[in-house]
């Protein structure tokens, strides 16, 4: 089995104003970057295999952690918004009303014009995660040979794909409140079994001081 930990991108312009950004390529915002300024992976996971979303948000996040040449993983992008994206909630609530509330309530199932739904997320991200775990099996156990942390890994991703994580390992239908509560810059760790399932059960590591 693997640990493996999913951490949220810091803070944006866009996450400041509520707004959905989805697969707009926003970077970190001054803010974000200096809460993130003197921070590291904490030791069960650093010098562990690094993956990372291709949306630079996640990549500067990893940089400013110190983490080494992360995998560039598709997979791990964030959620299609469609037409909804740089909107903020609170004013589709107020032009859409009850059809959204409708919608919303659909859970997995919920798609935004234009874009993606909770399921077909978390289609992508058991793919990865079987990949993983095939790996991880094809070398001993260690994800990747040259890894120095055997049986750990990082992905530096998004909310909407953390909590697509959280739905796969507590059979979550996302209605109602999730599983766990997420934070921001907080380690979410999840086990990941040789078949490429998640085991319920999350343990949040905060980051470290360097």
């Amino acid at each position: 089995m693997i640990r493996l930990a999913f951490l949220r991108h810091g803070e944006t312009a866009w996450n400041r104003d509520g707004r959905i950004q989805g697969r707009a390529d926003v970077p970190l915002s001054a803010a974000g970057r200096a809460a993130l300024a003197g921070r590291r992976l904490p030791e069960p996971f650093r010098g562990a295999p690094a993956y990372c979303s291709p949306l630079r948000r996640a990549v500067e996040t990893a940089a400013l952690l110190g983490i080494p040449a992360p995998r560039i993983e598709a997979l791990l992008i964030e959620a299609d918004w469609g037409r909804y994206e740089g909107r903020t909630l609170a004013a589709l609530r107020r032009e859409e009303g009850e059809a959204l509330a409708r919608a919303e309530r659909l859970g997995l199932d919920f798609r935004p014009p234009g874009g993606e739904s909770p399921r077909e997320i978390m289609a992508r991200l058991s793919l990865w995660l079987g990949t993983l775990a095939a790996g991880a099996a094809g070398a001993g156990g260690a994800i990747d040979p040259t890894g120095a942390a055997q049986g750990a890994a990082v992905a530096i991703t998004h909310k909407g794909v953390i909590r697509t994580a959280l739905a796969l390992g507590y059979g979550w239908d996302m209605r109602g409140r999730p599983p766990v509560r997420l934070e921001r810059s907080g380690l979410h760790v999840l086990t990941l079994a040789a078949d490429g399932t998640l085991a319920p059960g999350c343990e949040i590591l905060p980051l470290e001081e360097t």
